[in-house]
């Protein structure tokens, strides 16, 4: 017995569906963060225009698009900073806080190039380095958080 065009559909449309409900309700969103530590001691931060505090710059992977090109692009972006060598992967984290899929791979760059002081637009505030001993005060949980196991040997958590 050969498959009719009705039951065909029908097969496409349940597979359709699947597909779509597997993507949202099991897919994972990807960002990336990158630790852009100078010679004087000093770390890249940023604060953005529509959320509280001081992060480290990065931004969610695009579709088509590798995490090293997302970080490269992000930091373009947000700091006017290009890197010099690949950078070193450091960590990933599942960031709970934004969504029960998103992970973020961490990144420290030592070895880069400051294409120009960065700007405020529409979505970065302010940026700029700031001494690892003084940072902001309202800097994240997070961003502390990663500076400490990065720096100081914390034991890296799982979480963001």
């Amino acid at each position: 017995m050969s498959d009719s065009p009705p039951s065909r559909k029908a097969s496409r449309l349940l597979s359709l569906g699947l597909h779509t409900y597997w993507r949202f309700s099991r897919g994972m969103t990807l960002g990336v963060r990158g630790v852009v530590l100078d010679g004087e001691n000093r770390v890249f931060l940023i604060r953005h225009t529509y959320v509280p505090g001081w992060h480290l710059p990065g931004g969610g992977v695009e579709t088509g698009e590798t995490a090293l090109e997302a970080l490269e692009r992000e930091l373009r972006e947000e700091a006017c900073i290009a890197t010099d060598e690949p950078p070193s992967l450091f960590g990933v984290f599942f960031n709970n806080r934004i969504s029960r899929r998103d992970h973020v791979l961490v990144y420290v760059i030592r070895r880069f190039t400051v294409l120009q002081a960065k700007q405020p637009d529409r979505e970065i505030a302010e940026a700029g380095f700031f001494p690892l001993d003084n940072l902001p005060e309202e800097t994240t949980s997070a961003t502390r958080s990663r500076l400490a196991e990065i720096l100081e040997g914390q034991p890296p958590s799982a979480h963001w």
